[in-house]
């Protein structure tokens, strides 16, 4: 049987309501052999019952992470926030690592997965870092722009067979100091946090660019997305 990989959904509340996720994710996954199912936000009673359902768990990219959430102050470069799509991310993510299951975060979903077992963010690299490296070039969203080292012994480096890529980039939050229980996986050249994995749980990653559209032009990156579908299958 293939596994079943929960999606969250993003969350638009401006104009009309909407709960949505880009198509990406969902090619993503279906080419790697999972069944995606989108998980829009509800009761944490209601997540329970469907985490419950599922062998595996995406959470995507998308809009900035309230800084209330890691007590700071919301910095004035902090864009638009969304307390709905923070809860639900944070619940999927206390209920999926409680019952180890595996999870992969994307962009947003790895800053929200560091968030969520207690880390915090940088809310704006250019203003807050001393960073050279453009992390939002007005590039194609496929491109890779810049390079990244990963940890030698890390399971990112196995996944990817490598310790040295290089990366789409689109975001300008980031993992500040990382959540207890994780280790820093991968870096950009200015120190940038790129990657972070649990080092509790059997598979649970988090990366900061966009794998999922990346996959036509750097294949590698579909190993991301076949590892967390192998993952899952073993949890039947």
């Amino acid at each position: 049987m293939k596994p079943i990989i929960g999606i969250t959904c993003g969350h638009q509340w401006e104009g009309i309501e909407r709960y949505y996720v880009n198509q990406a994710y969902v090619t993503s996954i279906l080419q790697a052999g999972g069944i995606p199912v989108l998980i829009p936000y509800m009761n944490v009673t209601l997540l329970a019952q469907i985490l419950k359902q599922v062998q595996g768990i995406l959470i995507p990219g998308g809009i900035d992470i309230d800084a209330n959430l890691f007590s700071h102050d919301i910095h004035p470069q902090c864009g638009k926030i969304d307390p709905m799509w923070d809860e639900l991310d944070i619940t999927v993510i206390r209920i999926a690592l409680a019952r180890n299951l595996p999870l992969l975060g994307i962009c947003r979903g790895c800053q929200i997965l560091n968030v969520a077992c207690g880390g915090s963010l940088i809310q704006d690299i250019p203003s807050q870092t001393q960073s050279q490296i453009n992390h939002r070039p007005e590039a194609p969203k496929w491109y890779a722009t810049h390079e990244i080292s990963i940890q030698p012994d890390s399971k990112l480096s196995q996944i990817l067979h490598t310790t040295n890529t290089r990366v789409n980039s689109f975001h300008h939050q980031a993992v500040l100091q990382i959540a207890p229980g994780f280790q820093v996986t991968a870096v950009a050249n200015d120190g940038i946090i790129e990657a972070i994995e649990s080092v509790e749980h059997d598979y649970v990653i988090g990366v900061q660019w966009h794998p999922e559209l990346m996959l036509d032009y750097y294949p590698e990156f579909k190993n991301l997305f076949s590892e967390l579908i192998r993952a899952a299958s073993l949890k039947y």
